[in-house]
């Protein structure tokens, strides 16, 4: 029986000890709380990704040939706490593998253990929260693992930059930098929001984007949608910017609720997530040095500088 490969990229590309990258799948939906089966998500995601185009035309690159990892998907689902724990050990697994680390959900309570992995691994982390919702509270329906506290441990751990916040509880607003929080309607007014979220950073960024943060005209196959969000380009070009600007060490994507009558959501899903590893590895070459200088600059760095206080 033929090997499931990302995108059905030949094995020569997807073999763990030449990849760059990895994919860790993630199949949870244990506390959505309206619209059921992003735990659907990623199976959806990857057979839109078999039918996606492997050349990207604005970056002029085949970023599948760094080599991609499909990962055993992370199927732990007898509590929420234990499926954080499980994600947050895979995830930190292939870190220590020197990997390019990026997970695709499930719902947004499965970030609580990315974030927490790559918290531990990367020095002075920022995290780039892409959402409709601020997520940062300290618990719902008796647990921390909640979809709905999926970057309140970040609040408290990392330099945490939410953008596309139009969606919160006001309890919310007393744990939330509002400094660092870029509203859907005040983006869409401005757009010097992204050069004021990118000098916020520091000079590790860690990802999370969910996919509702897209407008629902533009992606409708989420648990929660929300109207006035991010269109495509603008959300590229920040994107771009992030990539260009900073070391973004690894990313999650989240909330793909797909349906059997829209696969376009599917498709954009997949479409983003290629987006975002070409834009990381447009200027590397096949056969580059790129494994030492990711080791050499952020995780023998973080030996000496793990834990260190900074002041955001």
């Amino acid at each position: 029986m033929e090997t499931k490969t990302y995108a059905g990229i030949p094995e020569e590309f997807a073999k763990l000890e030449h990849a760059k990258i990895v994919l860790i799948p993630v199949p949870y939906d244990g506390t959505s709380t309206w619209q059921k089966g992003a735990d659907k998500g990623p199976k959806a995601f990857l057979e839109a990704s078999e039918n996606m185009e492997l050349y990207d035309i604005e970056t002029d690159s085949e970023i599948y040939k760094q080599g991609i990892y499909l990962a055993d998907a992370v199927t732990e689902n007898t509590s929420p706490e234990n499926m954080v724990d499980a994600v947050h050990e895979v995830t930190k697994k292939y870190i220590n593998k020197n990997k390019f680390v990026t997970v695709f959900g499930g719902e947004h309570s499965i970030s609580i253990g990315t974030i927490r992995a790559f918290n531990e691994m990367f020095p002075s982390l920022t995290v780039l929260h892409i959402d409709a919702h601020a997520d940062l509270r300290k618990s719902y329906e008796g647990s921390s693992c909640n979809h709905a506290c999926a970057v309140y441990e970040a609040s408290q751990n990392t330099n945490l930059i939410q953008v596309g916040i139009r969606s919160m509880d006001i309890k919310e607003k007393s744990i939330m930098n509002l400094d660092k929080t870029y509203f859907a309607h005040d983006m869409a007014i401005d757009d010097s929001w992204m050069d004021s979220a990118i000098d916020q950073m520091t000079e590790n960024v860690f990802i999370t984007f969910d996919l509702d943060a897209f407008d629902p005209s533009v992606l409708p196959s989420t648990g929660t949608p929300e109207p006035g969000g991010l269109l495509w380009y603008e959300t590229m070009d920040f994107l771009k910017q992030v990539f260009t600007e900073k070391n973004v060490v690894g990313f999650d994507i989240v909330e793909l609720c797909p349906n059997e009558i829209d696969k376009s959501s599917d498709f954009l899903a997949a479409k983003l997530y290629y987006k975002m590893l070409s834009y990381k590895f447009q200027n590397d070459t096949i056969e580059d040095d790129y494994d030492s200088a990711y080791n050499d600059r952020s995780l023998t760095n973080n030996l000496s500088k793990f834990k260190e206080e900074d002041d955001y």
